[in-house]
């Protein structure tokens, strides 16, 4: 059966509060033909489909039209799960109507028994188990329990979930496990909210049952592999960069081929394109204004990192006309000016006379050398004047 692993669409998500609507349509168009160029006949959606519990109109028709495509001009099978951006209830909502479109979500964990999904129903060729986001929320509290006990309570649960999910399969056929977590060993970026479900030493890849042919997991942007078991845990990532710190690595889906042993006979990375590319440009003002004139940025999301000596009034705007007038987009301009510098220390004891106060600070500014006796008069003269006025 050939297998296409995806998570965290996040659609709605914003940057910098630019709505991205476009970039997700983009994406689940060449997704819809990436299916169908390889004949895909099984999609795992692995949570975060919105990047909020209560998606705008836009967002759930952009999702429900990129299904019904799916029925329509595919055969492919769906298994989509909740992610900790989801909200359960609300994607599960119309499950019963979308089955009978090939397409199986779960929203909630209620029972281990609920989440394996047999494929295709009628002649079963694999067993998913499609697990949502198992919050630690949901774990019974205990009043005279610590956090690590809390962990490891937690990290019991989820060990016992997933073997009770492949207790409950077909036998005989490959099982493949779903899950947005964190699992220990993960690369983090700066886009993941809620990273490490369950402590530190919640998850480990260990942790998942054997005889299983492969783990497709969601919560963790970039894609990657976690080692410690003899067959993939595997993270595909998001879609399109979620941040501008996302930029520096590629974005894919993972094409899967397993006999019907469930060996792994073919594991192919598939390149997403850049529908929008996100760009940082850092220096000071002459080489950020010269970066702008001389390049290409027609169609491109821009952070500035600017270096200024000192604060000046209207310089965002000229920076972001710079780039608008190449065909460019500034999200962010942020403003890095040198650290103010330390003034002289005064110790407690010189602190009684104002004189003593105004040597030290003229010593401080003029290379050590004293005021000359004029100006230290003068000064005296002002303090007598400071005080008569009291």
């Amino acid at each position: 059966m050939r297998i296409l692993h995806t998570a965290d669409w996040h659609i709605g998500q914003r940057l910098h509060e630019r709505q991205r609507t476009d970039e997700h349509e983009q994406f689940l168009n060449w997704l819809l033909e990436t299916i169908q160029e390889y004949q895909v006949e099984l999609l795992l959606v692995s949570g975060d489909i919105f990047d909020t519990a209560l998606p705008s109109s836009e967002s759930t028709n952009l999702y429900y039209r990129f299904l019904y495509r799916l029925f329509d001009e595919t055969d492919t099978y769906t298994v989509i799960t909740a992610g900790n951006h989801d909200s359960p209830r609300h994607l599960e909502a119309p499950r019963e109507f979308l089955e009978m479109g090939r397409i199986y979500v779960v929203g909630t964990a209620a029972a281990p028994t609920k989440c394996v999904v047999p494929l295709p129903p009628d002649n079963p060729q694999v067993a998913v188990a499609a697990v949502p986001f198992l919050s630690e929320s949901d774990l019974r509290h205990l009043s005279y329990e610590t956090e690590v006990d809390r962990n490891e309570r937690y990290r019991e649960r989820f060990k016992a979930f997933y073997a009770d999910c492949v207790a409950a399969m077909p036998p005989g056929i490959p099982k493949i496990l779903m899950g947005h977590l964190f699992v220990q060993g993960g690369q983090v970026g700066d886009s993941e909210r809620n990273v490490q479900i369950g402590g530190a030493t919640a998850t480990h890849a260990s942790d998942f049952p054997k005889d299983v042919s492969y783990v497709a997991l969601g919560h963790l942007h970039r894609p990657q592999t976690i080692k410690g078991t003899d067959y993939p845990v595997r993270y595909s990532g998001s879609p399109i960069p979620l941040r501008f710190n996302e930029t520096g690595y590629r974005k894919v889906v993972y094409l899967l081929e397993l006999s019907d042993d469930g060996t792994l006979i073919r594991d192919k990375e598939i390149e997403i394109p850049i529908f929008k590319a996100l760009c940082t440009v850092e220096g000071d003002e002459a080489s950020v204004i010269s970066d702008a004139m001389a390049g290409d940025w027609n169609g491109k999301y821009i952070q500035v990192k600017l270096k200024l000596t000192a604060p000046r009034v209207g310089i965002s705007d000229e920076i972001r006309q710079a780039f608008g007038n190449r065909g460019g987009e500034v999200l962010s301009v942020e403003l890095e000016l040198p650290e103010a510098q330390e003034g002289p220390k005064i110790s407690v004891e010189d602190m009684k006379r104002p004189e003593e106060i105004f040597e030290q600070l003229h010593r401080a500014k003029f290379d050590g050398e004293p005021p000359d006796d004029t100006l230290m008069q003068t000064f005296k003269e002002l303090v007598e004047m400071a005080e008569d006025s009291e």
